[in-house]
């Protein structure tokens, strides 16, 4: 008797995936596994390999080495249009002489398929984007959120295993852009679709993904859903590229108590939840949001001096000066304070992030404490490696 599917089964699957050009290493022992109906945003900055690995899962670029299976199958050595995937690129990519209905049933067209089928899915694609008076315009006559909407209409009447997005949104508006990322991830939704998302705009993947997977130089720093990565960043790259404005990275070291860090050429220290080796060098995480402003001093809190204010109407963001160092205070209320006001901050214990300064990995969280009691001999450093895939 066959069993059903499991609906969370991997619809990707990629072991080992190295891509070289030449003598140059873009993609490094890639291992990412994808259960069906996900959405996966890849992010990283320019030149990380991100669009490398989408184009090769693809197949529009060879893998060097390893292997990519989608639905269980084996595509490594396929071509495109044997993987059944769909793919919808930054610059739409459509025929200008053809009309929108001729842009989207293309690919059906190709393939012989019976012309009440494709009208079924042309009018169903049309009406899930609201595009349907659109179907007899050409693509000059739209504007870029039509387009896009077109691109996408083109991936959907194909019914693929996989949807991927190569920075689908880059040329739009940031008003539209908002609307945009909204209206796919209620479309994936809707489709029930596995689908893998291309974008550098780390706000894009923390509100649309549900695993994003972070590189840098083609090496996955770490992967995980995304308030896992915003909560537990594996390493100073990690906290510094995901959560706008930026995680606040200080050089610190520990105080004699063990429980507390002092800031570099500074009086100002901060509170640890838990025990740590007395002398040891480390870095201080401070996210912006978490860090709150005071009307006194007070032991265990940070002073410093406003260098400039920031209001969006909705959020206020200060960088002010400790000793040497620059951080930035993000708080959604409205402030009086100008540049050059002394001003006082304080964060809670528990959202205090420490790295290495050698290798920049996490030093074993400061929430996760032990059985030992407070007269027992301070912990060490160990470090927390980047998370890999189960």
């Amino acid at each position: 008797m066959n069993q059903p599917p499991n609906p969370r089964a991997h619809q990707i699957e990629i072991e080992r995936l190295n891509k070289h050009y030449g003598a140059f290493h873009a993609l490094r022992d890639i291992d990412v596994r994808v259960p069906r109906g996900t959405f996966v945003a890849l992010v990283g900055p320019s030149g990380c390999g991100k669009s490398t690995l989408l184009r090769t899962l693809a197949g529009l670029e060879q893998a060097s080495s390893g292997d990519i299976r989608i639905a269980g199958e084996s595509v490594t050595r396929l071509p495109p249009r044997k993987r059944d995937i769909a793919m919808v690129f930054q610059s739409y990519a459509l025929y200008p002489h053809m009309r929108v209905s001729e842009n989207m049933t293309y690919a059906l067209r190709l393939r012989r398929m019976a012309r009440e089928a494709i009208e079924a899915a042309t009018t169903m694609a049309a009406k899930t984007l609201g595009i349907s008076p659109l179907l007899e315009k050409y693509p000059r006559e739209l504007s870029g959120g039509q387009r896009q909407r077109v691109a996408m209409g083109r991936a959907i009447v194909r019914e693929p295993k996989v949807f991927l997005f190569d920075e689908p949104l880059s040329n739009l508006d940031a008003g539209l852009r908002v609307h945009m990322r909204g209206e796919i991830r209620r479309l994936h939704d809707r489709l029930g679709a596995t689908s893998v998302y291309v974008t550098h705009d780390q706000i894009e993947a923390m509100t649309m993904a549900d695993h994003i997977v972070v590189l840098r130089a083609g090496v996955v720093e770490q992967q995980g859903p995304p308030l896992e990565l915003y909560d537990r960043p594996a390493n100073t790259f990690v906290a510094g590229f995901i959560g706008s404005p930026a995680m606040n990275i200080l050089p610190a070291r520990i105080e004699p108590d063990g429980t507390s860090a002092r800031i570099d050429g500074t009086e100002n220290t901060v509170a640890l939840d838990r025990r740590f080796e007395p002398g040891r060098a480390v870095l201080v995480g401070l996210r912006p949001e978490h860090l709150c402003l005071l009307d006194a001093k007070a032991d265990g809190e940070l002073s410093g001096v406003i260098e400039t204010v920031e209001s969006t109407g909705s959020a206020t963001y200060i960088v002010a000066r400790l000793g040497a160092h620059s951080v930035c205070v993000a708080t959604a209320t409205r402030r009086r304070e100008r540049a050059g006001d002394a001003l006082t901050l304080s964060i809670l214990a528990k959202e205090v992030h420490l790295f290495d300064p050698q290798t920049g990995l996490r030093l074993k969280d400061a929430t996760a404490r032990t059985a030992k009691s407070p007269d027992d001999e301070s912990e060490g450093l160990p470090c927390e490696k980047p998370t890999r895939p189960q």
